[in-house]
């Protein structure tokens, strides 16, 4: 089962970066979260879609969203991903894959890891979701057009 807008995100826990656990739930209730799921670290279109996230993070935190992204390598690997590329924001350790199967991401061709966005209010409620794993930038796009129209009607 696939999460879909206007379902409630499902709650979870994980190690950050540098091994902290977060909780969605905490998250939320600071900002609107842009929850994004990508295949692998510094793979080529991962690196674009991580850089094109961090050039646009001041616009999400202006809008009061807080972007995380989520893939199944480690907390060390992620660290060194976010050092290399200047990643200001959270990246999440899902190894093993529960949480991306806990949203329904669907993998590609049956082998990569799917790349799909969501944007959560601060309810939980999910309010968009994006699927494309080639058109790695459109997330960005399509996530801060639905934060900032959150922002505009009140409920980010």
């Amino acid at each position: 089962m696939s999460i879909k807008t206007g379902d409630q995100a499902p709650d979870f826990s994980l190690p950050k970066q540098d091994g902290v656990p977060v909780q969605l739930k905490d998250l939320l209730q600071k900002a609107t979260v842009v929850l994004y799921f990508y295949p692998k670290d510094d793979t080529p279109g991962c690196t674009k879609e991580a850089c094109s996230f961090r050039d646009s993070y001041e616009a999400f935190k202006d809008a009061g969203a807080e972007v995380v992204g989520i893939s199944s390598q480690s907390a060390a690997s992620h660290e060194a991903f976010a050092a290399k590329y200047r990643l200001p924001f959270t990246l999440l350790a899902d190894e093993g894959g529960k949480v991306r199967r806990q949203y329904g991401v669907p993998s590609t061709l049956g082998l990569l890891p799917g790349r799909v966005t969501y944007v959560i209010d601060r309810k939980g409620v999910v309010r968009h979701v994006f699927n494309s794993q080639i058109n790695a930038t459109r997330h960005v796009t399509e996530a801060l057009g639905i934060v900032k129209q959150l922002q505009g009607s009140g409920v980010a």
